[in-house]
């Protein structure tokens, strides 16, 4: 079952109910559901938007799927590896730095996609694009000592939608 996604979470502290519901919701409905969520409970938006990310462990062959905010710019999706600030980062982040290709989902269409974290200026001005679509990255960012990595995605090829 090395390719089955995995869907659920682990760590210490339960995640709220609404987390473990999206994932499911979004792959059960084919991406017609959890592609747009109301964050205003958690500082951000009412229009939210998520993307799956499909990736493949490193160390366990395993493949996962996370639904991560995003935000587009210039044709690419861009995401945060922000781990809600924790000092460590994000298993998902881990993984595509180990591969060439990942795939994304948004909404109910999916892609095999290229990836790269900016730098510089840019790394700053996507940086900064991100906080504007969901603000509490900032706050993320300010507890803890990790850069928080910005990723960007460029679809490369079609492919069909996620289960």
């Amino acid at each position: 079952m090395a390719n089955e996604p995995s869907t659920t979470a682990s760590s210490a502290q339960s995640p709220p109910q609404w987390m473990l519901d999206h994932l499911p919701s979004y792959l059960a409905s084919g991406g017609a559901r959890g592609h747009i969520m109301d964050f205003r409970s958690v500082g951000g938006h009412w229009l939210t938007p998520h993307l799956l990310l499909k990736t493949v462990g490193h160390k366990t062959g395993v493949t996962r799927i996370a639904p991560l905010i995003y935000g587009v710019i210039g044709g690419e999706a861009a995401i945060v590896a922000s781990k809600g600030g924790a000092d460590t980062h994000p298993g998902w982040y881990i993984n595509i730095r180990n591969s060439t290709e990942v795939g994304m989902q948004i909404a109910t269409q999916a892609y095999r996609a290229a990836w790269r974290e900016p730098q510089g200026a840019e790394r700053k001005a996507v940086w900064d694009y991100m906080v504007t679509v969901y603000p509490p990255y900032a706050a993320y960012q300010a507890k803890t000592r990790r850069e928080i990595p910005v990723v960007l995605l460029k679809p490369t090829a079609e492919t069909a939608v996620f289960r």
